[in-house]
């Protein structure tokens, strides 16, 4: 049945948001790791249950200990799902009182109940975005202070094309209410979602591009400009931003973008299977990754035009020039290492030159040996294509050949065998660095499809930020897959909502034990990067054409 939501009290909703976007995907992001974790512990509460027979007591004070019982009243919230605020009314759908009246919460089963609370996330959440970036634009970039401090040139570099972005966010805002006000029961968002990414979140691509100009002409303004300085520090203490830093309404554009997708899947795992609904989402969650990767690549191109050119001005050649600079060439990670010299005799391990020092520029198809030398340069004395590389881990042979790897340049700079006998910092240093060299070694070929089996996986519970180019930035409630792991506290995974792989520490997640709920992810990992079927495509004019007709 149809139940129309007044457009006055569904507009009133919207406005009395309380929460920014920074403050909303903070809580929402930590509610999912709670939540994770409760499901973990009632379904291991439930295992526990079964075989209590065969669990001694130790055993059962122990899994106790680990996995503490969750509050009841906690165990009922859904997966995904938007915080109450005492000062607002960001709440669930099935919490908005023409819901409640209607009776439907009676009607509906409880999987399309989290489904249209993943929808009315995706809006509630779009108007809290909308909101911040308002924010952004009516009280830093339009204050009459701000105009007269920067040039027009440092405000077009600090704010980019961010008022294309508030008007493109205004309109999708603006028909995802119209949907809602449709019917009660949401029928569905990511038509809208999938005409925005495709026609019109090109916007993101263009504003996410600028960010290394962007952060950097921040930093210099702040350098340079003391009225500049002064004005963020006075803007930044009113209570419109409740306490967050200018720079956090900078980047929002960039969060919403890559959230959006994430919101898309979260619709996607509740959609019935093989249904139109799940069609429309795929379509949305696949133009959305276009985007989200169009806005990555356009950051790293940036950022690694300037790192190559920097790299270059560095070197200078003790054999045949290279050219190091190329559109299709970044570095995968740089860094000294120990080699060892002389043989492996008694006499030699005992002298002071051991190893001498060397350093490595690893890009992805080229490997540049060289020492250091006086004045931040590097004297390169070989070189190899990356695809010749091949590693082999040296057993222990006691504290001196701890962390010793073999680099094997199958032709190098002199077309001819050669073998390098390098030390490592830490364990963790050497696994990298056997990682980055070596493309054929085991986790670079993991195949999709062999994560049909169990694989050992963990969330992110603390944000982290990566350091090195072969590490990877983890936002909070990640899923990874644990590829590769050392003693010294790195781990080696793959992101299951991107696949996309690096190094981070293990202090920055927690493993999902329970191997039902490991299960459960990859299941969902698999249906959200599904191959495009017969019917979607058979379904897709007829979609643009029912959109067209909602118009």
């Amino acid at each position: 049945m149809i139940h129309p939501i007044p457009a006055d009290s569904w507009r009133n909703l919207i406005e009395q948001i309380g929460l920014l976007y920074q403050e909303y995907r903070d809580k929402s992001t930590l509610q999912e790791i709670e939540t994770r974790r409760q499901q973990d512990a009632e379904i291991e509460d439930n295992t526990n249950g079964s075989l209590a027979s065969e669990d001694t007591p130790e055993e059962e004070e122990e899994e106790e200990e680990e996995e503490p019982a969750s509050p009841p009243e906690r165990k009922a919230l859904p997966q995904i799902c938007l915080l109450s605020n005492p000062h607002s009314r960001f709440n669930l759908w099935q919490d908005l009182p023409e819901i409640r009246s209607s009776g439907v919460l009676e009607i509906l089963q409880p999987e399309e109940i989290k489904l249209q609370e993943a929808m009315f996330e995706l809006v509630t959440s779009e108007a809290s975005y909308y909101k911040s970036l308002n924010l952004l634009v009516s009280h830093f970039m339009e204050n009459e202070r701000m105009r007269k401090i920067l040039h027009p040139s440092e405000a077009h570099i600090l704010f980019s094309n961010v008022l294309d972005v508030l008007a493109v966010s205004e309109r999708f805002l603006l028909e995802l209410e119209h949907r809602m006000e449709e019917n009660i029961v949401i029928s569905d968002v990511c038509d809208i979602v999938y005409r925005y990414a495709a026609d019109h979140f090109s916007v993101y691509i263009t504003y996410v591009s600028n960010q290394t100009y962007q952060e950097r002409a921040y930093k210099q303004l702040l350098q340079e400009k003391a009225a500049f300085r002064e004005l963020i520090t006075q803007l930044e203490l009113d209570p419109k931003c409740k306490g967050l830093p200018f720079s956090s309404f900078l980047i929002l554009p960039f969060q919403r973008i890559t959230r959006l997708k994430l919101l898309v899947q979260n619709i996607l795992k509740r959609v019935e299977e093989r249904s139109e609904r799940e069609c429309t989402a795929l379509d949305a969650h696949k133009e959305l990754e276009m985007v989200v990767k169009a806005c990555n690549e356009g950051v790293r191109k940036m950022s690694r035009t300037e790192q190559m050119i920097c790299i270059q001005k560095k070197m200078e050649f003790k054999i045949k020039s290279v050219p190091i600079i190329s559109h299709s060439r970044w570095l995968l990670k740089q860094g000294e290492l120990q080699q060892m010299s002389g043989p492996k005799t008694s006499r030699t391990l005992r002298t002071k030159k051991l190893f001498h020092e060397i350093y490595l520029f690893l890009f992805n198809d080229l490997l540049v040996i060289c020492r250091q030398i006086p004045g931040d340069k590097y004297q390169v004395f070989d070189s190899a294509p990356r695809g010749l590389l091949r590693v082999e881990e040296l057993e222990d042979q006691g504290q001196t050949l701890a962390n010793v790897f073999i680099l094997r340049l199958l032709e190098n700079a002199d077309d001819r065998e050669a073998t390098y006998m390098l030390k490592a910092s830490s364990q963790s240093e050497m696994k990298r660095w056997m990682t980055s060299l070596a493309p054929n070694r085991r986790t670079k070929f993991v195949s999709f499809t062999s994560r049909l089996l169990d694989c050992p996986q963990v969330q992110c519970v603390h944000p982290y930020v990566a350091q090195q180019p072969d590490e990877l930035t983890l936002e909070l409630a990640d899923i990874l897959n644990i590829l590769d792991k050392t003693d010294d506290g790195w781990i080696f995974g793959e992101r299951l909502h991107d696949q996309e792989r690096g190094w981070f520490p293990s202090s920055m997640t927690e493993e999902i034990l329970n191997p039902k709920i490991r299960s459960q992810n990859l299941k969902e990992c698999f249906r959200v990067h599904k191959m495009d079927d017969p019917q979607r495509s058979q379904n897709k004019d007829r979609r643009k054409l029912g959109s067209r007709n909602r118009q």
